[in-house]
């Protein structure tokens, strides 16, 4: 049996949602908020989070389509006592809650789902449709986690605000929309999030890790996710009959080349050491056998770390297209770029604080350093917004799963992989304690600013 049978055969008989006890849970002497404290919170808890989870996860919603997840997030957030404010960059929430001097801490979830058919063995899967762009239908799925952030950033809401005697200043919950297209953070605060409400000292975000064992966490400063831009090229040329190539300008022919001509971007323009990424990841072009038509249109996704890298891949590709249509006497190609994510740079000071809470929290040799990541996230955006940030991993399967894919030779999915689910209730101790533990610290009632230089 090939590999990926074989795991799509344990797939199937696989527990919906595998428990995992914590035997091993530090105290932390700080009173009422101590992890053991928080443990026995969850361990009254976790049915309603459950069936919060359980509704999330089969109720995806698209990105800026979050209509029901928003309603019902906020509602969580009222539920808790906080002052809630809907419909801010779309579907976003802001909830807040003033208890006492202190400094401000925002704390976000994002809320959308991916256009991914769910294959999970979850009794309670996703079985959302859309249409698609072209014809067709494709499921919509919760496969990057946020329905663990959004129940993870409840449960943290409900906890702080039943435990007020431990914390002093303002908490501000983000349900955030839109950041699988990268553009709800700004949406957010083009609509006056840090103008209308109040800007935070600090803004802290987790985000669940498909290939770390539940239980750990892993963070690290400064950069550690990428600039992210889609670009979308459209080839022109002129069509005609398949039979008279001579009487035409092949648009796909000049695709072609152009797709490998890209590729040299970074393998002899770039330097070795500075990462970077240009993906083709679509091309369609034609309609018919024995037509030739009169544009091919091209989707890319280009990766990098700094702003100069970033703007050499951006002027690269123009050139490359532009280059490619004058060598076929073709018009010039259309370029459009959208979606843009500026790289996410945790904030050395927050970071460097808060590893010691984490450590603290859930022991040292559970918290690792993560591997700088071509992927995007749009949490970036507060940083650029004059916010210290800071975003760290928590583990989503548990030891015995990757043990198994271990076994098999096969990779674990990814997130965005339509087979990809979390093992929940490690899950969300994890998420819970680690982030109920920064905002204690952050909030603590003799806090003293993050140093500067």
């Amino acid at each position: 049996m090939s590999p990926h049978l074989r795991l799509l055969a344990w797939l199937v008989l696989a527990p919906a949602i595998a428990s995992a006890n914590d035997s091993t849970r530090p105290e932390n002497p700080s009173g009422n908020a101590s992890p053991g404290a928080i443990n026995d919170w969850l361990d009254a808890n976790l049915p309603s989070l459950s069936e919060t989870y359980v509704w999330l996860h089969a109720h995806p919603e698209l990105s800026f389509e979050e209509q029901a997840t928003a309603k019902y997030v906020a509602e969580k957030f009222r539920g808790a006592g906080f002052e809630v404010t809907v419909g801010v960059g779309g579907h976003g929430v802001v909830a807040m809650m003033t208890n006492g001097e202190g400094p401000t801490l925002m704390l976000r979830t994002d809320l959308d789902g991916l256009p991914v058919t769910e294959q999970t063995p979850l009794a309670f899967a996703s079985t959302v449709q859309v249409d698609v762009p072209g014809g067709g239908k494709s499921g919509v799925m919760h496969a990057c986690g946020h329905d663990v952030h959004m129940t993870n950033l409840i449960a943290v809401a409900q906890f702080l605000s039943q435990h007020r005697d431990d914390w002093s200043g303002t908490l501000m919950l983000i349900g955030q929309p839109a950041e699988e297209k990268g553009a709800g953070a700004r949406a957010m605060l083009s609509d006056g999030l840090f103008t209308k409400f109040e800007k935070p000292d600090f803004a802290v975000a987790m985000h669940v890790s498909a290939d770390t064992p539940t239980g750990s966490i892993k963070l690290r400063p400064g950069y550690a996710l990428a600039n992210v831009d889609s670009i979308d090229i459209t080839v022109k040329g002129r069509g005609g009959h398949g039979s008279a190539p001579d009487t035409t300008i092949d648009p796909i022919v000049q695709a072609a080349e152009l797709v490998m001509s890209l590729q040299t971007i970074v393998s002899r323009e770039v330097k070795p050491l500075e990462p970077a990424v240009v993906t083709v990841g679509s091309i369609h072009g034609g309609f018919k056998h024995n037509i030739i038509g009169d544009e091919c249109h091209l989707q890319l996704t280009v990766r990098s770390y700094g702003e100069v890298v970033r703007q050499q891949l951006l002027k690269a590709i123009q050139r490359k297209a532009l280059a490619v249509a004058q060598s076929y006497g073709a018009p010039e190609p259309v370029l459009v770029f959208s979606e843009g994510t500026p790289s996410l740079k945790n904030d050395e000071q927050l970071t460097a604080r808060l590893r010691k809470v984490f450590e603290t929290t859930i022991g040292v040799e559970q918290v690792g350093v993560s591997d700088p990541s071509m992927g995007g996230e749009d949490f970036s955006q507060y940083g650029i917004a004059g916010v210290p940030i800071l975003m760290y991993g928590v583990g989503s399967v548990n030891q015995d799963r990757l043990s198994r894919y271990e076994s098999m030779e096969v990779p674990p999915p990814s997130l965005h992989s339509g087979i990809y689910y979390p093992d929940f209730e490690p899950t969300l101790r994890t998420g819970v304690k680690t982030m109920v533990a920064a905002a204690l610290d952050l909030l603590a009632m003799s806090n003293d600013p993050l140093p500067r230089d």
